[in-house]
């Protein structure tokens, strides 16, 4: 057990190297920071952080700097997530609630979270298996033509044209209208999927026709996984301000922000909408980007969580502050998806 002392330096020690980005000594931290002990104490307390492996010194004669196992223990100890300023609250709300629909709550989501945090973020879009049917509506264009529209708790919209093989009038059409949404209002797709299927089967002869047509247009829809493993990157020109913070490199980087799967894989399966997840250096999934850290959440309405958003940046990153930003992004947009 590292104690208290031992845990206010390292703190120290983190909050410094990621300010000033340059490795940190005793007498830094005994100028900066009211520890409350002598500089011969913080001396001490630095070598035994040393030799636990929460700290290193990269050079002969240099100061000390924090290692995935000290960064893992000063996220896990934060006792509060550093909390959004009012300013930046107004500012993400004004910026989000303009969006007009999924595609643009998406591409707004990525670009205000690389502002706020000044890393590569990136956002998934929901993914349709988890989503549920908000509403079906049916338009009806002509006769023997209507609209059929696909609402989904992910905020998507499917729009389909149905073509009708006999006449359909309003009342007909109402009586439709109830039988899907009555089936599948509320349910998972897949669910909803074999609800309108078997609706379509309890038909009465004379709507059989027409019923098959609209549930088989409305169960296509639902099977449509265009979406699915999309994801949207932001912040890209941010990998230049890191210098060094990628031990040299950023080239795996580069590489990994044009592959989706990649970028999935990092951003971790998030099935609770709310949890922040930290994941530091070779926690990750590839060794090529151990020096990359990964703060992510799930969004969207309700408990499961519908897709995955987060940042992704060198281990030497603003935890708290990024951890708050990524949190209130996802708290909004689950906010938009759940009003629309």
């Amino acid at each position: 057990m590292v104690e208290d002392r031992k845990l206010a330096v390292l703190r120290a020690i983190v909050e410094d190297y990621v300010s000033t980005e340059e490795p940190v000594g005793s007498r830094a931290l005994v100028e900066r920071h009211q520890l409350g002990v002598s500089p011969a104490t913080v001396r001490n307390d630095m070598a035994a952080l040393e030799e636990e492996g929460f700290i290193a010194q990269p050079h002969t004669s240099a100061g000390r700097v924090p290692t995935d196992k000290g960064y893992r223990l000063f996220v896990d100890r934060l006792t509060t997530v550093k909390p959004m300023s009012a300013a930046e609250k107004r500012a993400i709300a004004t910026f989000l609630d303009g969006a007009v629909d999924l595609d643009d709550v998406v591409q707004r989501s990525v670009r205000l979270l690389a502002q706020l945090t000044r890393q590569v973020a990136v956002v998934q879009y929901p993914t349709l298996a988890r989503s549920t049917v908000r509403h079906i509506e049916l338009v009806l264009l002509a006769p023997n033509r209507l609209l059929a529209v696909l609402i989904l708790s992910s905020g998507r919209v499917e729009q389909r044209l149905v073509e009708l093989a006999t006449e359909l009038g309003d009342d007909a059409l109402s009586d439709l209208r109830s039988r899907v949404n009555r089936a599948a209002t509320g349910e998972l797709i897949t669910v909803a999927a074999q609800a309108l299927g078997d609706l379509a089967v309890a038909a009465a002869p004379e709507q059989q026709a027409i019923t098959e047509a609209v549930t088989a247009t409305l169960v296509e829809a639902m099977s449509d996984h265009r979406a699915d493993g999309r994801v949207a990157v932001g912040g890209a020109a941010n990998l230049a301000r890191f210098g060094e913070g990628f031990d040299g490199s950023i080239r795996p980087m580069l590489e990994a922000l044009e592959e989706h799967v990649v970028l999935l894989k990092l951003l971790g399966e998030a099935s609770v909408g709310g949890t922040v997840t930290v994941r530091i250096g070779h926690e990750g999934p590839y060794q090529e980007l151990s020096s990359t850290s990964v703060v992510a959440t799930g969004y969207g309405p309700g408990d499961a969580a519908l897709a995955t958003l987060g940042v992704v940046g060198p281990t030497r990153m603003d935890y708290p502050g990024t951890m708050a930003a990524v949190r209130a992004v996802a708290r909004y947009v689950t906010r938009i998806l759940d009003e629309a």
